[in-house]
């Protein structure tokens, strides 16, 4: 890693960014990010508080994926911010907000991939489902995704102290692509490994799984009717796995062709700055939507602890009798 290397590039990307005038996608990326925000823990207050919702797997996978959601929009927007507001950042505060963007991103993909799989085997196995996937067994789950979203970037973060070349500088712009881009050839191919059996191996799963469902459940008649509520739930499912691997794919490309990219650089920083600002922060604003409250036992949920808080304000809000 050549610190003054990546901080030559950060200056160049800045310029062109604001050549480019590109800090208007600051406006849709804080507009969709304030929608998921709102929702959001309010559907991960109504799981933990209700003994019957977190007691069941889908749930607490819903519940990990929106929570993964949360902290990485919250990263997310706090780094691009940054990035248009001319605020320079040290390198290694900009490593530590790589690891946690890094980390939570990969934690709601590999969520999103566990959430399917729950669903192939509780319609496969619905006889032995909670014999293979107990609560506790569950958990553990949950922890092993953090473990494995966090291991990939802070081993990034230890093959860069250790191939670094001089001294940490303050950073232009902060940015996970820049970061790996500049690194050695033979970490990138590695790299562009890493992210391509990743990709390939939660996209087979997920074909498999669908496949497999389709294969089990055609005899039943429910793929009978054009509009009818399991092929909504697959298309619904269907345009939230794409809108969430899809800037993951784009990352990719960007990485493995990075050197071809950088000789029509105001075209990569406008794919790069379209895909943090809008295409990472798009499935997580209709998540909640598209997946939460399409479960309507959390849709009831909601309801009634709204109406319960409405409730609570009108008879706090109501005047006490006075007395003759």
């Amino acid at each position: 890693m050549n610190y003054s290397f990546l901080s030559d590039v950060s200056h160049k990307w800045f310029l062109v960014m604001q050549s480019e005038r590109m800090n208007f996608l600051l406006i849709p990326a804080i507009l969709l990010t304030t929608i998921a925000l709102v929702i959001n823990p309010l559907l991960l207050f109504c799981i933990f508080c209700s003994p019957s919702l977190r007691q069941e797997t889908r749930y607490l996978l819903l519940a990990n994926t929106l929570l993964s959601d949360i902290l990485f929009l919250s990263f997310n927007l706090a780094n691009i911010s940054c990035n248009a507001l001319d605020m320079e950042m040290h390198y290694i505060f900009c490593e530590v907000l790589m690891v946690a963007t890094v980390t939570t991103y990969c934690s709601s993909v590999l969520t999103v991939t566990l959430m399917v799989i729950d669903t192939f085997m509780a319609v496969r196995w619905p006889l032995r489902y909670n014999e293979i996937l107990p609560l506790s067994r569950v958990k553990k789950i949950v922890g092993l995704v953090w473990v494995i979203a966090v291991m990939y970037p802070v081993s990034l973060v230890v093959v860069m102290a250790v191939t670094k070349r001089g001294n940490p500088e303050n950073l232009k712009v902060c940015l996970v692509l820049l970061t790996l881009g500049t690194l050695e050839e033979d970490i990138k191919v590695g790299l562009h490994i890493y992210f391509s059996v990743w990709v390939i191996f939660c996209t087979v799963l997920i074909l498999y799984c669908y496949i497999r469902l389709y294969m089990v459940t055609r005899s039943s008649g429910i793929w009978r009717s054009r509009y009818s509520r399991a092929r909504m739930t697959l298309l619904a499912h269907a345009v939230m796995l794409l809108t969430y691997f899809a800037p993951g794919l784009v990352f990719t490309v960007e990485l493995a062709q990075f050197e071809e990219l950088s000789k029509h650089l105001h075209l990569t920083v406008w794919i790069n700055v379209a895909n943090m600002a809008v295409l990472m922060v798009v499935p997580r604003a209709f998540a909640p939507y598209m997946y939460g409250l399409r479960y309507r036992e959390v849709y009831e949920t909601v309801q009634l602890m709204l109406w319960k808080r409405c409730l609570s304000q009108r008879t706090n809000s109501s005047p006490t009798p006075t007395g003759p």
